[in-house]
């Protein structure tokens, strides 16, 4: 600040020269010429010291700012550009395998005598998925229950056998046309590749798991082209709270990895909703049977899936895949819309169309072999078969609605002109058939797996169109009430704790990274509802070993004494010694998510 000050006045120094009436205009004029060097040297000198020292300044003011939370916001960048990379060739392998998975259906449609050829490439192809699930047991499945035990439980993972299990694994089955998503499978990997990165980057445990929820975020952004909900799914299912430091990297991430994705494949989103219509407000009614039946059929997805797993655990488990590779050749050779994610099949229930029975067909025979691909126990997701299993609902209540049409032509005809005209007023426009497949998928999906913040702003993006928020809105919220009265946990929430205890050495691995770290500092958000919340500090029942240290309240941290209250929102930072990590934060979980 002196220096700035002295600088101003050498600045000032002509002016105050030139001010002097006692002097005539020739002895001005020497003694500035005479001057002018020395302040213009001066002036140039203090320039340099000012350019210099700008770094450092910006620096203070980041410091006392949000230095730390822009430092790991760099960071997201920094892996969502690889993350939205890799996700690029991961989605171009499925679609290619997914591709030849059915052009190979067809054609042994036409030559029969190869289906068994076919049929022993499955058995061998599943013996060596088997093979690499039994090598990398956190590759397993759909991912991402995987990816929230890594961030919220204290589980390890090895970023770099994890790829090549996706990789591998997961193409393969994509040739065969198993009826399992690249979602969840897109989230890990872009955990995985932000784990290994963070090892470089990181500096301490919050750092890697704000950089691991980042890479989920940029999985889930580079592969439907949506970074809102990619950021929104991660905070919502993955790391299960709103840090704004954790949002911002998020955030950072999602885009990095969507721009990557879009230059790669163009701007359309996987899911292509910008062309719908806006539903009528006098068709808003039909929101309450849409909204019940996706809701059911949320939850029958849900038990099914969870359902296959428990029978399919006492199946020995190198003969799981091979299972879910003969479903898919009957799948395959009579209905090949069933094959892979689901996206040709909501690209179909879209255009209208279809009857009654072929939607209802499809609707059983997709939730049935997603069930069986998944139970399996192969490198795949489900979020893009709920998906589709959700525009089938929608279309299956479009279609009958649209029915009563022609059951109004039917009672004019007979005498029942006024049944007649209520009957048409009721009935569903065919022109809406694509809004109601889209907004069953977002019901479908927010009953499954109990995200409806995610579920609503994915379709709303991929739309386009704010105006699609009401409607959306209104169905999630309906068919997550009929969730909550069935009882229903989340899908994602009870698959991570089968694999828990399905695994209790953490990873099912002997050279992982270990984990039996006695002593450390966590940190942990306290959910509305939670055991935790509304407390004392000295009535937390905290195992022995463990304290809270610091509570953090929106932009204000203080130590906490006994009396002090924890509130829902609150983040409580926990000493503990003499526990591993994984038990210490498995313990602070219990208390401080929502019972």
């Amino acid at each position: 600040m002196v220096e700035s000050d002295s600088h101003s006045v050498s600045r000032n120094a002509p002016d105050d020269s030139t001010s002097d009436g006692a002097r005539d205009a020739s002895t001005v004029s020497r003694n500035v010429s005479r001057e002018t060097p020395s302040r213009s040297h001066r002036r140039s000198t203090s320039t340099a010291r000012q350019s210099t020292r700008r770094p450092a300044q910006i620096h203070r003011f980041l410091s006392d700012f949000s230095r730390i939370k822009w430092r790991i916001a760099a960071k997201g960048i920094i892996s969502g550009f690889f993350v939205g990379l890799l996700v690029v060739l991961y989605r171009l392998g499925i679609s290619y395998g997914t591709q030849f998975a059915t052009a190979t259906y067809a054609w042994l449609r036409d030559n029969p005598l190869w289906i068994a050829v076919w049929a022993m490439a499955a058995v061998v192809a599943g013996l060596f998925v088997a093979w690499l699930i039994r090598w990398e047991p956190m590759a397993s499945g759909s991912g991402i229950p995987q990816t929230e035990g890594v961030t919220t439980r204290g589980m390890r993972m090895r970023p770099w056998s994890i790829l090549v299990v996706r990789y591998a694994g997961g193409l393969l089955c994509g040739l065969f046309g198993l009826s399992m998503g690249r979602e969840g499978p897109s989230v890990q990997i872009g955990a995985a590749t932000s784990q290994a990165t963070g090892g470089r980057l990181a500096h301490g445990q919050v750092d890697r798991n704000a950089l691991i929820t980042s890479g989920a975020a940029a999985g889930l952004s580079a592969a439907f082209c949506a970074p809102l909900s990619g950021a929104m799914f991660a905070l919502e299912e993955i790391h299960r709270s709103f840090s704004p430091t954790i949002l911002l990297t998020a955030m950072s991430a999602s885009l990095t990895s969507d721009f990557v994705a879009k230059y790669c494949f163009g701007l359309r989103p996987v899911l292509d909703f910008a062309t719908i219509r806006q539903l009528p407000l006098a068709q808003y009614w039909w929101l309450v049977p849409l909204g019940i039946a996706t809701g059911v059929v949320g939850v029958l997805t849900n038990r099914l899936l969870l359902g296959l797993q428990t029978l399919m655990s006492h199946v020995p488990a190198m003969a799981r895949p091979i299972i879910s590779l003969a479903v898919a050749l009957p799948c395959g050779m009579l209905l090949p819309l069933t094959l892979g994610g689901g996206e040709n099949l909501i690209a179909f229930v879209e255009q209208g169309g279809a009857g009654i029975g072929l939607l209802f067909a499809l609707l059983i025979v997709k939730m049935l072999f997603t069930a069986t691909s998944f139970a399996s126990g192969t490198p795949g997701g489900i979020f893009m078969p709920i998906l589709a299993v959700g525009a089938i609902t929608g279309g299956l209540v479009a279609t009958l609605g649209g029915s009563l049409s022609s059951r109004s032509a039917f009672n004019g005809q007979n005498g029942f002109g006024e049944l007649g005209e209520l009957t048409a007023h009721l009935a569903i426009d065919p022109q809406y058939m694509a809004v109601f497949a889209a907004i069953g998928m977002a019901g479908t999906l927010a009953a499954a797996t109990k995200a409806p913040i995610t579920s609503i702003l994915l379709i709303v993006e991929m739309s386009g169109n704010i105006t699609h928020m009401l409607p959306v809105a209104a169905c999630v919220l309906i068919a997550l009430f009929v969730a909550d009265l069935c009882n229903t946990k989340p899908i994602y929430e009870v698959l991570l704790d089968r694999y828990r205890a399905g695994h209790p050495d953490n990873a099912g691995t002997t050279d992982a990274e270990p984990t039996a770290i006695r002593s450390g500092v966590i940190e942990y958000p306290v959910e509305i509802g939670s055991t935790m919340a509304g407390s004392t500090v000295g009535t937390v029942p905290l195992p022995d070993g463990m304290m809270i240290i610091t509570i953090r309240r929106g932009s204000h941290d203080f130590v906490p004494n006994q009396g002090s209250v924890v509130l829902a929102g609150d983040y409580v930072v926990v000493l503990f010694s003499g526990h591993t990590e994984d038990t210490a934060r498995s313990a602070l979980a219990d208390l401080c998510h929502a019972n």
